[in-house]
């Protein structure tokens, strides 16, 4: 109980913040709209170009982390595409869509901080070298797979594939300032006095203003229709994935540390890129929104869960 009154409530206590202020009309939808775009496209990307910049790689980057975290996340993927297109007939678009709120947990806004809460700053080397290549991990398979069925229903040649998806993964800021993180990273560049001042400013302010958008934008979601498809992605997210990272990481022998932040970050509810994907397509929008909800709420519960779970 300690647990969930100290690590995972104050975390939420800000995502309501944002969702009672603008349900209630005291911050505008269009000024949280703005807030999140800061926070994805300036914030966020200097959090993860100043953490990334100064990983020591050689240590961050361990195979039986990431593998045991990404194939949680292939796995949920997966479910959630052959789900949607065996069980509920829904076309290969639409189930590529649905199969993509499996796949992106929201490693960022909630997988950052309850990490932190739980276990301090020190502890966040793994969270970073997961969410180095979630971004272009997630973007890049779902992208592949989209355009896969896209062409396949047009006739599109096979040819432009990979163009378009290294065109869409190249203009998203998260994955900018992570490259950018590397480059600096890999060739020790020193960064001015100046500049690196004005990064930390921005990286401090990321998250907590993330997690206040957050909620701010969860109200624009309504939970109606598909229920079954939604109830298979939120078990999908905060069952399966972090089930299969959780047996992994025993296998693999995962040091405690790590294996506590990746299957954390497999247990976070899907990410609002769920529904950025579903709509840059146009399809499963509906779906990825109300799962986005209904599972960040039910994670309250299920986090604390897990938090129990680990040692």
């Amino acid at each position: 109980m300690q647990a969930l009154l100290d690590v995972i409530l104050p975390v939420f206590v800000v995502i309501g913040a944002g969702y009672v202020a603008v349900w209630r009309n005291l911050f505008s939808t269009q000024g949280v709209d703005g807030l999140m775009k800061f926070t994805q496209n300036f914030a966020i990307p200097c959090l993860l170009f100043s953490a990334i910049s100064q990983l020591d790689l050689g240590q961050s980057f361990d195979w039986r982390l990431l593998v045991s975290f990404y194939s949680g996340a292939t796995a949920g993927f997966l479910t959630g595409l052959l789900g949607a297109r065996f069980i509920f007939k829904r076309d290969w678009e639409e189930a590529v869509a649905i199969g993509f709120v499996g796949l992106f947990s929201n490693s960022l806004m909630l997988g950052l901080p309850i990490t932190e809460r739980a276990y301090g700053a020190d502890a966040l080397t793994a969270n970073y070298a997961i969410i180095s290549i979630h971004s272009p991990f997630c973007y890049g398979l779902g992208i592949t797979a989209m355009e896969i069925a896209r062409a396949r229903k047009n006739g599109t040649s096979a040819g432009r594939l990979l163009p378009t998806v290294l065109r869409a993964m190249f203009r998203n800021a998260l994955v900018i300032g992570i490259t950018l993180g590397f480059i600096v990273n890999l060739t020790a560049l020193p960064l001015p006095g100046p500049i690196e001042g004005a990064v930390e400013l921005m990286r401090r302010a990321a998250l907590p203003a993330a997690l206040f958008a957050l909620g701010g934008v969860l109200v624009q979601y309504r939970p109606e229709g598909d229920a079954k498809v939604i109830a298979m992605m939120v078990a999908v997210s905060l069952v399966l994935h972090p089930t299969i990272t959780w047996t992994l990481s025993h296998w693999n022998n995962l040091p405690t540390a790590a294996m506590r932040s990746a299957v954390l970050t497999s247990a976070m509810a899907p990410g609002v890129n769920s529904y950025v994907f579903a709509n840059m397509y146009g399809v499963g929008r509906r779906v990825a929104a109300s799962s986005v909800l209904i599972a960040t709420a039910l994670s309250v519960l299920t986090i604390w869960l897990w938090l129990g779970a680990l040692p």
